[in-house]
């Protein structure tokens, strides 16, 4: 008997058309069901602890709802909406918060500008001025602002004995709590202090991604330092700019740890004895923590929203028109 009669006989192929349809359909699976399925985690869990919150805000802010008394309840429609309008509390807080926004956002974008065009140029010890920088954000907020605190505190505080080295506040010191402007600064200085620096490495990255050559052809045609920074850099890195500036208005609209912790006594601070510096955030906290009404500080939060939504979209407007962008 030879080998080739011995030699079992090879298994029977699959048929062609059964092994395509099982391939085609896995690729179909793995290219538009597995990215869904992937990111889908994500999306259950914000609408879960995001989503959710929010239309269940709504629906709040569109009720009568105070938990120190149970039979103030029922449907108000925009009822807390139009109280907003005759509301001395609410203006207030609304002009200290604008006020507080301007004071941080102007001066932290310039100065982080300017920090980070220094560091985008040839210095020694490079690595360690980029942490340096960075120190101030990783610092928690509450430590930063008590330190600030004292710092600005009226009898033994830092900032009144450097206003006396120029004469300033010798016979009676500046009490920094007070008035407005002098809590607004302060709370501003804490603000752009723990700000600047995210801020400037944020445009550094951007920076050190622009090709050498352009500003070696600028300097060719004799442009300076300034006209390169305003004329080349700062409209290549416009995206990085119009995302700062978006970022900078919805946290300063949102201010509430640093206003909250520069009362002298945060647990119960509503933002100065005559509400001087008050923020919306912390006046939202008080009427709906300590007033216990829900219903009103739900459709407090909803203004501040849509103030938020408004602003943000005007700056990025005006940053991408004035910054060189179409």
């Amino acid at each position: 008997m030879s080998l080739t009669q011995i030699r079992p006989a090879p298994p029977a192929p699959q048929p062609a058309e059964r092994v395509s349809k099982s391939k085609l359909w896995w690729h179909r699976f793995d290219t538009k069901t597995v990215p869904y399925l992937l990111i889908a985690p994500f999306f259950v869990l914000f609408a879960i602890f995001g989503l959710f919150p929010l239309a269940y805000n709504a629906v709040v802010s569109f009720r009568h709802w105070r938990l120190d008394d149970s039979t103030k309840t029922g449907w108000a429609g925009l009822a807390n909406y139009t109280q907003l309008f005759s509301d001395e509390d609410f203006w207030n807080a609304l002009f200290n918060t604008f006020g507080i926004f301007i004071l941080s956002t102007v001066p932290q974008l310039l100065l982080a500008l300017t920090i980070a065009n220094l560091l985008n140029h040839r210095l020694r010890g490079t690595t360690w001025w980029r942490v340096a920088v960075l120190l101030p954000y990783v610092t928690p907020v509450a430590a930063s602002t008590l330190l600030f605190s004292m710092f600005f505190a009226r009898d033994y505080g830092m900032a009144n004995w450097f206003l006396s080295l120029v004469g300033f506040g010798q016979e009676q010191p500046l009490d920094w709590r007070a008035e407005k402007w002098s809590s607004w600064i302060a709370i501003a200085t804490m603000v752009n202090w723990k700000w600047i620096g995210y801020n400037a490495l944020l445009y550094l990255s951007a920076m050190q991604a622009i090709p050498r050559d352009v500003y070696e052809a600028a300097a060719v045609d004799g442009a300076g330092p300034q006209r390169q920074l305003w004329q080349i850099t700062v409209p290549m890195i416009q995206p990085v700019v119009i995302f700062t500036v978006v970022l900078s208005t919805i946290g300063g609209l949102q201010l509430f740890n640093e206003p909250m912790l520069f009362d002298e006594n945060p647990a119960t601070a509503r933002g100065g004895s005559n509400h001087q510096w008050q923020t919306m955030a912390q006046l939202i906290y008080e009427v709906g923590w300590r007033d216990l009404n829900l219903g009103y500080a739900a459709a407090m939060s909803w203004a501040l929203f849509l103030i938020i939504l408004v602003v943000a979209a005007i700056n990025a407007l005006l940053t991408r028109r004035f910054g060189g962008g179409r």
